[in-house]
């Protein structure tokens, strides 16, 4: 059913593109214009079990994606621009701003190379515990652990339970279950049961986090770059509603502060960690404008209206799926015709 409907949207979309509809329906739902979010970019992988798969995309589909969007007559911009054109009339043309979340190794090694050479601008958001070997990237440690074990054994509420991950489905059911539940920890239960699991199965944990991170060094090669903004993702990079409200703002604030220290200028713009639905909630998005970002990004998709209709501390993003390479899907996208209007996550606007 699930592959009958994605068949289903496919020829939707393709439908949509080929007779111009995407494009004469962009007039009324394509706003001001689109944020894209991306994590990884990195070569193709040929393990057969890419739980990530979906958050990576190649630096060459990187580079056909920039050629499109300047071909398709978007304006490139900076997220300082898109909070001036979120609240001032339409633009006769559509802006794109490209964001990576996660403070990725592959953003200055693959990605940033083509950036360059195309000479566009981007976002950076930054978890600050990383480029200082501190953060723990769990969801990475538990893809790792999974691919290369037949068998994982660990305590959930006090239990020892048991998941088979011998098949390649098996994986991916063992992968979707445990990252649900360890999305449900505060910081501390979260770092005490994946340490736990990596000790048990021999994986540094530590070393893992810092060869995916960037570095210090990395970080002030991009902000030297007048086109590259760095942006915050707090210092630790937990589910915000996970905390109590002093501990949440205790993280929105010291991240701030760190990459302001670090880069000795103003951050003024922030990203959700993980930023879906569940992950902040509206006091999450007072504390970022108390704390004094001008913006505040999440991973719930839609498209940025003009006229100050978007809230800028809720700003939605469009996360491109790496299994798909369609640039005739981008294109539809991008229109904001598969998008109803943004309500981004329970209490978060008045």
């Amino acid at each position: 059913m699930a592959s009958d409907t994605g068949i289903l949207r496919r020829a939707r979309m393709e439908l949509a593109y080929f007779s111009g509809y995407a494009r004469w329906k962009q007039r009324q739902t394509g706003g001001a214009g689109v944020i894209l979010r991306f994590e990884r970019v990195r070569p193709r992988q040929s393990q057969r079990f890419q739980p990530h798969r979906a958050g990576e995309i190649t630096p060459q589909f990187l580079d056909r994606t920039i050629r499109a969007l300047k071909r398709w007559k978007f304006d490139l911009v900076t997220i300082d621009e898109v909070c001036r054109r979120a609240v001032t009339l339409p633009k006769p043309r559509p802006f794109v701003c490209l964001t990576f979340d996660g403070g990725y190794k592959d953003v200055i090694t693959a990605a940033y190379p083509v950036l360059a050479r195309h000479g566009v601008p981007f976002v950076v958001y930054l978890p600050t515990a990383f480029p200082d070997g501190l953060g723990e990237m769990w969801w990475l440690a538990l893809e790792e652990l999974i691919a290369r074990e037949s068998r994982i054994s660990l305590v959930i509420d006090r239990k020892e339970r048991h998941f088979a991950t011998r098949r390649v489905s098996e994986k991916h059911d063992a992968f979707e279950f445990l990252v649900s539940w360890m999305r449900t920890l505060p910081p501390s239960d979260l770092s005490f049961a994946i340490n736990d699991l990596c000790k048990r199965y021999s994986l540094d944990l530590a070393a893992l986090s810092r060869s995916a991170s960037m570095d210090w060094d990395d970080l002030a090669r991009l902000a030297a770059d007048p086109l590259v903004t760095i942006g915050s993702a707090t210092v630790n990079y937990p589910v915000l509603s996970n905390l109590r409200d002093a501990d949440a703002r205790r993280e929105i604030a010291m991240g701030k502060a760190v990459a302001e220290t670090a880069f000795r200028r103003d951050v003024r713009h922030f990203a959700y960690p993980f930023g879906d639905r569940e992950s902040w909630r509206r006091q999450h998005l007072e504390m970022a404008q108390e704390i004094g970002f001008a913006s505040a990004v999440s991973a719930i998709p839609g498209v940025v209206e003009p006229k100050g209709y978007t809230n800028l501390h809720a700003l939605p993003r469009v996360g491109w799926d790496g299994r798909q390479r369609s640039l005739r899907m981008m294109r539809v996208i991008l229109s904001g015709m598969m998008f109803p209007p943004v309500k981004p996550t329970r209490d978060n606007l008045a």
